[in-house]
């Protein structure tokens, strides 16, 4: 075993081992004892050891140039040759995406993370560099195929959410071939639903960064979802109405990173208070599915992104901007339940360590023809609050029972209600 593997190891051990009182007993017992037995550091170390579980597969494959040639592909049968088309830009584009506010994160007091962390901003930028080098083995396919663009953007949401790490760090060359990737997208054309964000966040990273950008599609996508608005804090997915988990995915977070990319221009800074306001009752809304036993509703399409439901409530927790009524160590607490649940469920990783279809274990029925083993690791977005110091509220305030659970338990809790605008 080499020395880094070594490291990795000791350090995902130390790091189960210190959340041993969530990890072992039944789903009942986790949620009734969390609060009391673990601290805000007890749950980082998890949080860590559950990030390292999930990505080194990826990270390290597409570092030594090796993703396509041993990355397993899981899709629906049939779709074998289409997802091959896309998979492997999937995996790397979502992945980042969760990982980028932890990789631009400031140094800490805990040296196991550190090395950790240096690590993986090293193998990050190795992704962006072989993944957009045409010349490289793992060179993505950009603008190839329909579902580049999505994955594109969320590789693009990954970039704007590190600005120091994943691009001031790149060399020039590097720069050039991101860029010139993703320009490669604007030849598709995005569906009338929340496909026009992709777009949009797209241009975003252009007008951030000082790049040629097409402001027409940032308009669009923006003002269009002010249209599919639908009330209490929910957005159509298109011109319907959709049950499923896509303003957390999509919507609610690539409106928020979309104006913050856009910011210095203020054409469209009269939309933010509205955006923020139902970006807030979102939120409290996404607190209250998850239940006191660390669960939550299997609504909706696209199920097999796991605990990626909740990228919205995370990213509000990074912001700074959870509800009034809703703390961030409860969010915390929460969080910890649906990942350790979720991540423990018996066929979660395959016998290498790929996530595999499914949503509480290996369920490949609950694979869509799109979903493939790159698209599952959209579950990292539920690991942004990392983005937050070990000093912040989110990680340092004492463990704190979530509303589900006082609900549950007959606390005297708030009533829940409705956003009027």
């Amino acid at each position: 075993m080499s020395q880094s593997g070594a490291t990795r190891r000791t350090f995902l051990k130390s790091a189960l081992l210190a959340s041993a009182p969530l990890v072992a007993g039944t789903s009942v017992e986790l949620a009734q004892a969390a609060p009391a037995a673990r601290s805000g550091s007890d749950d980082r170390r998890h949080w860590l050891a559950i990030v390292e579980r999930v990505s080194q597969p990826v990270l390290e494959a597409i570092s030594r140039q090796q993703l396509r040639a041993t990355m397993p592909i899981e899709c629906a049968k049939g779709q074998e040759s289409s997802r091959a088309e896309c998979t492997h830009l999937e995996a790397v584009g979502r992945l980042l995406c969760g990982l980028a506010p932890w990789l631009e994160g400031s140094a800490g007091n805990d040296p196991a993370e550190e090395a950790l962390r240096a690590r993986y901003r090293e193998w990050a930028r190795l992704a962006i560099k072989y993944g957009c080098d045409p010349k490289s083995p793992d060179a993505l396919n950009f603008g190839t195929n329909q579902q580049s663009l999505v994955d594109a953007a969320f590789l693009a949401l990954a970039v704007v959410r590190a600005p120091n790490e994943l691009w001031e760090k790149l060399d020039g060359a590097s720069k050039e071939n991101l860029i010139r990737s993703l320009v490669a997208t604007r030849k598709i054309q995005p569906g009338q639903n929340n496909w026009i964000l992709f777009s949009a966040i797209i241009e975003g990273l252009f007008a951030k960064y000082g790049q040629q950008c097409d402001e027409s599609r940032i308009e669009y996508a923006l003002r269009q979802h002010q249209q599919w608005y639908k009330g209490d804090g929910l957005y159509g997915d298109g011109p319907e109405f959709h049950w499923d988990y896509y303003n957390s995915y999509v919507i609610q977070p690539m409106l928020l990173n979309v104006l913050d990319c856009v910011r210095s221009s203020g054409h469209w800074e009269s939309l933010r208070p509205a955006i923020e306001a139902r970006a807030a009752r979102y939120a409290a809304i996404q607190e209250r599915l998850i239940s006191p036993e660390g669960t939550f509703p299997a609504i909706g399409r696209s199920l097999a992104y796991r605990y990626g439901a909740f990228h919205h409530l995370a990213e509000m927790s990074l912001r700074r901007q959870l509800p009034e009524g809703v703390h961030p160590a409860q969010v915390r607490c929460a969080l910890t339940a649906v990942m350790t649940r979720m991540n423990g469920a018996p066929g979660t990783f395959d016998s290498k360590g790929w996530l595999t279809i499914g949503f509480d274990g290996h369920q490949p029925s609950i694979g869509e023809k799109y979903i493939s083993t790159g698209s599952l690791y959209l579950c990292s977005a539920a690991w942004l609050p990392l983005g937050l110091p070990p000093s912040d509220p989110f990680w340092s305030a004492p463990a704190e029972p979530w509303t589900q659970q006082k609900a549950w338990s007959g606390a005297d809790i708030e009533n829940d209600h409705a956003i009027s605008e």
